[in-house]
């Protein structure tokens, strides 16, 4: 078995060096803003939609209790609730929110990208909502879903059967 010389950095895939390493928020916010380029520079793609101020409100108000809720159950359980350091968390939260979602964070800040899309009334701001899906699947849910496997076994085996990533 080969180990680590003192020293020398083991070899990292590029793929792995991206895990739980830009905060979720970040990569909300990057994602607005290429949404936004988009939307600039394809104009063509322009999507009149009828009641965008209220869908608009009503969805960034959902995303936005998506994140709070969440975060008071942390609290109240004294949980960590930083999403680059998994590993430390204390508590599984399967409560509240939990029951429908295993992400409802991660639900939130997608919702709020469907906010922004929907402000920003255009088809190239809509493709955000996915690829930020994709994203944070890949390079936050799994890594997250590894540790909380290892740190409670039995809890987060029966919690990923019965509630879905997503909804």
């Amino acid at each position: 078995m080969d180990r680590p010389r003192a020293g020398v950095t083991p070899y990292l895939h590029p793929m792995r060096a991206l895990e739980t390493r830009i905060p979720p928020p970040i990569v909300m916010v990057l994602a607005g803003a290429i949404g936004w380029l988009a939307s600039r520079c394809l104009p063509a793609l322009s999507l009149p939609l009828p009641f965008n101020k209220v869908l608009v409100i009503s969805l960034a108000t959902a995303g936005i209790a998506l994140n709070l809720l969440p975060k008071l159950a942390f609290a109240r359980v004294s949980t960590t609730v930083n999403p680059l350091r998994p590993a430390s968390s204390t508590c599984l939260v399967t409560s509240g929110i939990y029951r429908y979602t295993r992400n409802p964070m991660y639900l939130g800040h997608s919702v709020i990208l469907l906010a922004w899309a929907v402000f920003l009334h255009n088809a190239a701001a809509f493709s955000t909502v996915p690829v930020f899906m994709l994203y944070i699947s890949r390079f936050q849910i799994q890594p997250e879903e590894k540790h909380l496997a290892v740190r409670f076994p039995g809890a987060y085996a029966a919690f990923r059967q019965r509630t879905p990533r997503w909804l």
